[in-house]
């Protein structure tokens, strides 16, 4: 996943585990301003995001606007929404491609 060279996380960004549900279920950690991937199930998530790895791919490419997926139901998030909408805003997507 790709997710943690894109996160530019800093000392605001807030610790968490985020769970993401696709194909291959792997969680993010964030911890300390640092971000890794694990492949598998958290044992605890803050937050978890259920969604096909298609629009997971179209959103990171900006192609699909998180909220609309969200309000379309092509994007369920579980736990503190909040705290995703944080973590979103400190992806930068170009370094996803």
């Amino acid at each position: 996943m790709r997710v943690p060279d894109a996160v530019t996380a800093d000392s605001a960004t807030p610790d968490a585990v985020i769970q993401f549900e696709t194909t291959e279920p792997v969680h993010c950690i964030v911890k300390d301003g640092a971000v890794t991937s694990v492949e598998g199930f958290a044992a605890k998530a803050d937050v978890t995001v259920k969604v096909k790895d298609e629009d997971l791919v179209k959103m990171f490419d900006g192609k699909l606007n998180p909220m609309t997926a969200f309000m379309t139901g092509r994007l369920k998030v579980k736990g503190d929404i909040g705290l995703a909408q944080r973590l979103i805003k400190s992806i930068d997507r170009s370094k996803l491609s």
